[in-house]
């Protein structure tokens, strides 16, 4: 079986390093299909397996056989891939996240972070030899993409995120009543079966579940499909599971990583489920924004597992990103955004005014409108002989409750 252990491609670990990037005897276990001199690294989400690109795997490279297996076979032994496959074809590999399949399973959660496991990526990106990749993260995979992306821009040679948000607080699904049931579900499953079930309810829309194929609904085929799956690979771990959980949860994305993506000369794609009830598509768009000019955003009419439910989208979409890369043509010619204001575009809720010698300050609460980054309490530079012109400066931007900038 093929891992990498992380131990052996360590470099230059400095003073304090080593505790920001915990092996501890890592190892990641991955598969590798087709052959090309293109390369793609696909990054699963939390509690999947490599498996889970299943579609993207066999859209791409035309097989869904690893070829650490189809070397055991005497056709492939004998003939091997052809000059022109070697050529012109995509070879992709998938992998275990840490805490999840085959890889090793970290027993505590501060070793789980997007960071942490970006470093893993970037690791078996040296392990495989690859100097260049194209990188596709779903979920949690998007999260740890980013990283990576801002990490090492260039080993990227383009980026895809599906079904992303910007971790922490966005990882919060729209609470309804539906949602609060897969919830009390999801944590209560025990068994394979129990966790199949759920996890249909999360990935995909219910009108895809309740088609019918033959003379089964998808759901019941899918549901047959997803048991069969748990049970080779086990239910995920606690320490596993609360690991990644803690790595989304702690996500975030700074000013200056996301500057570095925007100006690593790559092209975006950001693709999303319309109807996902686990990543709000709101904070997508968001997340596009923030790498706009070189992002464009495509929604498609699925849940959180679009892959799986638009996978001829979703592959045409993978394919065209690739060829916009190797083809070299401006990225920002891809995107299919708004054009950026000029300016910084801030948001601040007032918190108190404050008497001084030169009459009120105002100190509020700032956003970047762009970027949600860390808030700031800021004592804004407007003074007024008395509250109320403060007032009145809120209400003529039409945001009675807020005060609104544009910043140089």
């Amino acid at each position: 079986m093929p891992y990498c252990d992380v131990r052996k491609y360590q470099k230059g670990v400095e003073e304090g390093e080593s505790s920001a990037y915990p092996n501890n005897g890592i190892k990641i276990f991955y598969r590798i299909y087709g052959h090309g001199k293109t390369k793609a690294l696909l990054i699963i989400g939390l509690a999947g397996t490599h498996d889970s690109w299943g579609p993207q795997v066999k859209g791409l490279t035309g097989t869904d056989v690893p070829n650490d297996v189809g070397l055991l076979t005497v056709d492939e032994n004998l003939n091997g891939p052809d000059e022109e496959e070697e050529r012109d074809g995509i070879e992709v590999c998938c992998f275990d996240n840490r805490g999840m399949g085959r890889s090793s399973v970290p027993m505590k959660k501060s070793e789980y972070t997007t960071t942490i496991m970006a470093k893993d990526a970037l690791v078996l990106l040296d392990h495989l030899g690859w100097t260049k990749a194209h990188v596709f993260g779903h979920s949690m995979g998007a999260m740890i993409a980013c990283k990576l992306a801002a990490m090492a821009p260039d080993r990227i040679s383009s980026l895809a995120l599906l079904n992303a948000t910007g971790g922490g607080f966005q990882c919060f699904p729209k609470i309804d009543r539906q949602m609060i049931s897969i919830a009390i579900r999801f944590l209560s499953a025990r068994t394979p079966e129990q966790r199949a079930a759920v996890d249909l309810d999360t990935h995909y829309t219910e009108e895809y579940l309740d088609e019918y194929v033959g003379t089964e609904t998808r759901r019941r085929i899918l549901y047959q499909e997803y048991v069969k799956a748990i049970s080779s690979t086990g239910m995920q771990s606690n320490y596993g599971f609360e690991g990644q959980v803690n790595a989304c949860w702690t996500h975030r994305m700074t000013s200056k990583e996301l500057e570095t993506i925007r100006s690593a000369g790559f092209p975006v794609f950001v693709i999303h489920g319309r109807y996902d009830i686990i990543a709000q598509i709101y904070y997508a768009r968001k997340l596009a924004e923030m790498l706009q000019p070189i992002a464009r955003m495509i929604d498609l009419h699925g849940g959180h597992l679009v892959s799986h439910e638009r996978p001829e989208e979703v592959n045409q979409a993978l394919l065209e990103l690739i060829e916009v890369a190797e083809s070299k043509r401006n990225p920002q010619e891809w995107s299919n955004l708004p054009e950026e204001s000029i300016g910084l575009q801030e948001l601040g809720i007032p918190l108190l005014l404050k008497k001084s010698n030169e009459g009120y300050d105002l100190y509020a609460l700032i956003f970047a409108y762009k970027g949600w980054s860390i808030p700031l309490i800021r004592k804004i530079e407007l003074r007024s002989s008395t509250p109320m012109l403060l007032q009145i400066h809120c209400q003529k931007n039409k945001m009675p409750s807020c005060w609104c900038s544009n910043g140089s």
